[in-house]
């Protein structure tokens, strides 16, 4: 594969925090920001996460003429049939805050049992070897808990001050970095994703 020879690889971000998590298990390649390339960001058109990671990787990758990652996560609540979905970060609209996007999820349970408050994070991420590429490699991570009925915590972001962790016994939004990366949808994804690439590599 192409890539073996790559010095780089992009990420479909320009979120340092990806970009430090993804290098830390990815041995070998520089992990650069498509922001380096002053790559605009893609339009999330699809209605699933692993087409719009697609988009993403296949934007970044075509752009930069590179190897690309990318992901696509977010929130699924079983009472609202998956809302917010793919369009978590912007389920309250556009230009949302994540106070905007928890309130607006919180009006929306509110009078739910704790019992039908389940719900997961879920993180998708591809790896593109080249714009064309016809095999890319998909990973995913699936964080399982419930929807708190308001916000704890003021670690982490986006929906984390409501995302209760039953192993934990706390919100995500209490966890400290490192053990929240442990046990993530990303953390997961993440290592799924290096994992597969480094088989290929050796």
């Amino acid at each position: 594969m192409s890539f073996l020879l790559a010095q780089q690889i992009v990420l479909a971000s320009g979120n340092l925090g990806k970009i430090k998590e993804i290098q830390a298990l990815l041995a070998g390649p520089q992990i650069v920001a498509q922001s380096a390339f002053n790559v605009q960001e893609a339009d999330e058109t699809a209605c699933t996460f692993v087409e719009n990671a697609l988009i993403k990787a296949r934007n970044a990758a075509l752009h930069c003429n590179l190897p690309a990652i990318a992901d696509d996560s977010g929130l699924v609540v079983d009472a609202l049939k998956g809302y917010p979905g793919v369009i978590s970060a912007r389920y309250a609209g556009a230009g949302a805050t994540d106070q905007d996007n928890i309130k607006k999820l919180l009006l929306a349970l509110e009078g739910v049992p704790e019992a039908q408050r389940t719900a997961r994070f879920i993180c998708v991420m591809v790896f593109m070897a080249h714009a064309h590429d016809p095999c890319p490699i998909i990973a995913q991570g699936v964080w399982e808990g419930k929807i708190l009925t308001k916000p704890v915590g003021s670690n982490g972001f986006g929906y984390d001050p409501v995302f209760w962790v039953p192993d934990h016994k706390c919100a995500s939004a209490e966890l400290s970095v490192d053990d929240k990366n442990a046990i993530s949808h990303r953390g997961q994804a993440i290592r799924s994703l290096t994992q597969t690439l480094t088989l290929i590599q050796q």
